[in-house]
């Protein structure tokens, strides 16, 4: 840690890009270890070359000369209508990568690989790397790099309308067990903000396919996502879609400080552990179910006996309410995931 800090230059400012670079970038280290975090455990593919790795970790890591470089060589700076912002501390990207116990053999899906600094410690870790990237630009600064190896894949396409399924089916049916852990995938990805409840939602449905998600993510979201204080005035139909499809955490807070462009806001590194299909909560229908549950917070600090009339009548509402232990002027807010699977099979008829 004490090498990154002292390649960091003084007031410099980059000539081919048009923001000016923060010497600060790094700032934020000894208060986020000072948080308490969860233990890694990562494994190494071969003892005997374990100090032959980290030799080339160390020679390849990103750090914050390497990333503005690499925008530099294609004369890009970061578009804010992508919600591009550049991590500039090689350690956030190992924290992510060991987050997932990324081992030799696993494929990871990684969303906007930017300069492809995550791409190349989830390489490091011995992962196969799908790489999807909507910018033209960074899609092929990301090829360059990784050229002649096939462990590194990139898609240029919008993740929010890319086959998933289908794309990662074909890479995990393509893997024989000899290659590693070929089951199922991970997601490790520093994921553009302004896509991030969309990402969320496209991904954690696919228990079948992924085993982990590791994002990071705006830290307001993310406290907002494994927020577990029933009667909080943020809670949304998020926070039940969430538990209903996984098990998540707060891993740590990345200041903004670490990101080129500084962002308004901190982030955070996120894991959700992806439930199998198998031991989802048992509704009669998972669309009717998410549909209830949408319409019980349509309308700020409704009771649910009004915002689920057009569903069932209102004394109906009351009596299931009291039924499964919750008072008749229940609000939305106040039930738990396992509070609204017993209401939906009481009061939907399917």
């Amino acid at each position: 840690m004490s090498c990154l800090l002292q390649s960091i230059p003084p007031n410099n400012t980059f000539p081919h890009l048009k923001t000016p670079i923060s010497p600060l970038a790094y700032d934020s280290l000894t208060a986020i270890n000072k948080r308490p975090k969860r233990t890694f455990h990562i494994l190494a593919a071969n003892t005997s070359t374990t100090s032959q790795s980290k030799a080339k970790r160390s020679q390849e890591e990103d750090d914050y000369h390497s990333t503005l470089k690499a925008l530099n060589s294609k004369g890009r700076f970061p578009r804010k209508s992508l919600g591009q912002h550049y991590m500039l501390n090689g350690s956030i990207n190992d924290e992510l990568v060991a987050a997932a116990n990324v081992r030799e053999g696993d494929v990871v899906l990684e969303i906007g690989p930017g300069t492809g600094s995550l791409t190349n410690v989830l390489v490091n870790a011995g992962a196969t790397v799908l790489a999807i990237e909507k910018d033209s630009y960074m899609a092929s600064l990301v090829r360059e790099r990784f050229t002649g190896l096939d462990r590194v894949k990139v898609l240029e396409e919008d993740f929010t309308r890319s086959h998933i399924r289908s794309h990662m089916s074909s890479i995990l049916s393509s893997k024989s067990p000899q290659d590693g852990n070929s089951s199922s995938a991970k997601v490790v990805a520093n994921i553009p903000f302004n896509i991030s409840t969309e990402v969320v939602k496209q991904l954690l449905p696919m228990g079948d396919i992924f085993s982990e998600v590791i994002l990071l993510l705006q830290d307001e979201l993310a406290l907002r996502l494994v927020d577990s204080n029933l009667k909080s005035s943020e809670h949304r139909p998020i926070n039940t879609f969430v538990n209903f499809y996984s098990d998540p955490e707060y891993i740590l807070k990345v200041a903004r400080t670490n990101f080129f462009p500084q962002p308004n806001v901190d982030a955070a590194v996120v894991a959700f552990k992806l439930k199998q299909p198998v031991n989802y909560p048992r509704v009669s229908s998972i669309k009717s179910f998410f549909s209830m549950v949408n319409s019980a917070f349509n309308g700020k600090r409704k009771m649910l006996r009004k915002s689920l009339q057009h569903i069932c009548p209102s004394p109906d509402t009351e009596a299931a309410l009291c039924t499964i232990g919750l008072l008749p002027t229940s609000r939305p807010e106040e039930l738990t995931l396992e509070d609204f699977v017993k209401l939906h099979d009481l009061i939907v008829k399917t």
